[in-house]
């Protein structure tokens, strides 16, 4: 093992038997199996692999970002690595000493209160008993849970009991941290506490796995990422690489010409929309993008005769129905003699679509620029946005912070009596 190397993983695989479980020691169930077997076919078990053929090495103090599709086998690496399952095939070394925050929580006792269980819970995580006491008071501090401390945790409810195991985890002094989605622990306030403790490990050189899908986290705490696709490592790189070969893959389930929604569609029908395809700037099919990323719109169409002076529009809507913003060649003064008989397209760049995540709604039409004749309209595709570091930090946007955001600068001048200069920091310029 390279000394320069926190973990070293070579041919990892992991298989699974389906339908296998644990036979009952309880002697009449014994007897009925036994009196079922000769009138019972055995059925054929299949085997799943969870993981197949998985290598790669972790330098000291890099933190890597693990992401994937639910059930891509990104919890089972994970498992492996914490010593709570073994593999079936492959070798891993791991250098140092390992704490895992896989469920947060576990260990917890219901009969006893937060204060004897931040003990036993720290002892489970592999803390000896000075640190628990040494680092006490900052665990409660950090839970935000110091009236209840000494309430027997079976009265705290779920939200208490995940702020608490949190608050115990972020206070170890491992050489290496096992990570898997802690971001998805409490509310506003104590999500922006993890994010600040994820980034101390950061800086404090130690080496740390983070298993999210909060792309924003992955891409502001994270120097690299695997991709884990149906227990493969798809692609291994710098965060934001890897983030857009993810997102990117979302297009294989689409069809690249999107399923149009036409219900209520409107117009003579002289002209009709075929297809829309949502492309990246690169040309790459793109039914999922991030906040800030750019889009290209291509509108396919079929005109049955010469049309004269179309007009193309696009709307762009939340999925309450809300216009955000319309689009359109008239708008632009951009003139178009005629278009058809026969298919062709044309394309709406946005440079950059500053919106918060969430599902958004665009709609299209195409009349005459010179008359009051609607061809067709009412023709409608869905975009689905992610998060993205959009202002340089792992703080992910949402529904809470309006509809968009713009690129923006903050500048906190310097006072008097300070010698540093003027705090100026760029914010949302992708």
């Amino acid at each position: 093992m390279s000394a320069a190397n926190s973990i070293e993983i070579q041919s990892l695989s992991k298989s699974y038997l389906l339908g296998a479980k644990e036979r009952s020691r309880q002697l009449r169930e014994q007897l009925v199996r036994l009196l079922r077997g000769p009138f019972r076919a055995r059925p054929e078990r299949e085997t799943i692999w969870a993981l197949r053929d998985i290598s790669f090495a972790v330098p000291e103090g890099q933190v890597v970002g693990i992401i994937g599709r639910n059930g891509a086998g990104k919890s089972t690496l994970l498992k492996i690595l914490s010593r709570i399952t073994h593999p079936t095939s492959g070798s891993i070394r791991v250098r140092g000493r390992v704490a895992s925050l896989l469920e947060v929580g576990t260990g917890f006792h219901e009969e006893l209160t937060g204060r004897e269980n931040i003990y036993l819970n720290g002892s489970i995580l592999g803390m000896r008993r000075r640190d628990i006491e040494r680092h006490f008071d900052a665990i409660v501090e950090f839970s935000g849970l110091s009236q209840f401390i000494d309430t027997p945790i079976k009265r705290f409810s779920s939200g208490m009991r995940l702020r608490l195991g949190f608050a115990v985890a972020a206070h170890l002094e491992p050489d290496i941290l096992i990570v898997d989605e802690v971001l998805a622990v409490g509310d506003a306030g104590f999500q922006k506490k993890c994010i600040s403790a994820m980034e101390g490990l950061r800086s404090g050189g130690r080496t740390v796995l983070f298993v999210s899908h909060n792309m924003a986290a992955v891409e502001n705490l994270c120097s690299r990422a695997l991709w884990i696709d149906s227990g493969q490592l798809r692609m291994d790189g710098n965060a934001k690489d890897v983030i857009k070969g993810y997102l990117g893959s979302y297009a294989s389930d689409e069809q690249s010409g999107q399923q149009l929604q036409v219900e209520g569609r409107t117009g003579t029908g002289e002209v009709r929309f075929t297809s829309v395809e949502l492309l990246n700037p690169d040309g790459a099919a793109s039914p999922i993008i991030q906040s800030g990323d750019g889009l290209v719109v291509r509108m396919h169409y079929r005109a049955e005769r010469y049309v004269h002076h179309p007009s193309f529009t696009v709307r762009l809507f939340t999925s309450m129905g809300t216009l955000i913003t319309e689009a359109s060649t008239w708008l632009h003064d951009l003139t178009i003699p005629s278009i058809g008989p026969g298919e062709g397209y044309v394309e709406l760049e946005i440079g950059a679509l500053n919106l918060i995540p969430g599902r958004y709604g665009l709609t299209f039409s195409v009349n005459s620029s010179t008359e009051a004749r609607v061809w067709d309209a009412d023709v409608r595709v869905f975009l689905d946005v992610e998060p993205s570091a959009a202002y340089g930090t792992a703080r992910a946007l949402n529904s809470r912070f309006g509809i968009v955001y713009f690129p923006q600068r903050w500048k906190i001048p310097a006072r008097e009596e300070e010698s540093a200069p003027a705090n100026d920091r760029q914010c949302g310029v992708r």
